[in-house]
């Protein structure tokens, strides 16, 4: 039984202002949201619907192209039209840089990683000394120049982020930050064995869409937004030891945030 013979989608409304083109979208979405069309299940093809609806395949066409303006959908050439699966990674604010995870060799990504069932990799990964920025400058004490560290993060072969670490020579300067492997933990870990002992952290989140290059380095399909965090790292002594920079597909994540009552 095909899904349309099914009873899952309407029909049209002919005394409505709305254009059929967002009354089909309309429909298709609320079959989504209702979970009618689950996670990576394929929707009804652009025949079925001429056929259900009466209406032109431009007209079908123009409801998909909502739908994937809106991220809830993507097309894959010569298949159809799917359904865009959920965040897989549950990003816990409270939790992801606890000590504990360092002290056990494990990074943040690889904790979030392990904790959706997924593979985790870094590649495009590049170390080098570099003049800062006026912002990043200012964020890490009028320092003139920085160790930079770039990377791409990947989950199970797919770009989900990519970070660039930012920090002072006189602390990153002829140590295992410097190299390509930081060691088990990562650099924070590393910070805390050079006396930095973390004590903080102060993040800032936005939301926007993507630049063309974000869309290439995270292979972003069309309306997928990117989350934009600025995150600065404090040691006991309230300096600033650390300004991660980091883009992330929208898509790929559910920031999780645990908040006291008082």
């Amino acid at each position: 039984m095909s899904p349309l013979s099914s009873g899952l989608l309407g029909d049209l409304d002919p005394t409505s202002d709305r254009a059929v083109f967002r009354q089909i979208a309309d429909q298709l979405r609320e079959a989504i949201d209702r979970g009618r069309f689950r996670e990576g299940e394929k929707l009804p093809s652009e025949a079925e619907l001429v056929d259900h609806y009466g209406v032109s395949r431009m007209t079908v066409r123009n409801s998909f192209s909502i739908l994937q303006g809106e991220g809830l959908v993507h097309a894959e050439h010569g298949k159809g039209v799917f359904v865009r699966p959920r965040p897989p990674v549950r990003r816990l604010a409270s939790d992801r840089f606890a000590r504990r995870h360092r002290e056990q060799g494990k990074s943040a990504f690889i904790v979030e990683a392990d904790a959706a069932g997924s593979h985790p990799q870094v590649d495009s990964l590049e170390v080098k000394e570099e003049k800062a920025s006026q912002d990043i400058s200012t964020q890490l004490g009028s320092v003139r120049r920085v160790l930079a560290r770039r990377r791409r993060y990947l989950l199970d072969g797919r770009p989900v982020e990519f970070a660039t670490s930012y920090l002072p020579l006189d602390i990153a300067r002829g140590t295992q930050i410097a190299e390509p492997n930081p060691g088990p933990g990562g650099i924070y870990a590393r910070l805390e064995e050079l006396g930095h002992r973390l004590d903080h952290f102060e993040e800032e989140i936005r939301a926007r869409m993507p630049s063309p290059d974000e869309v290439r380095t995270l292979r972003l399909a069309a309306g997928v937004p990117v989350i934009h965090l600025i995150r600065t790292a404090f040691d006991t002594e309230k300096r600033p030891v650390e300004v991660c920079d980091t883009v992330m597909a929208a898509d790929a994540y559910v920031l999780a945030y645990q908040l006291p009552a008082t």
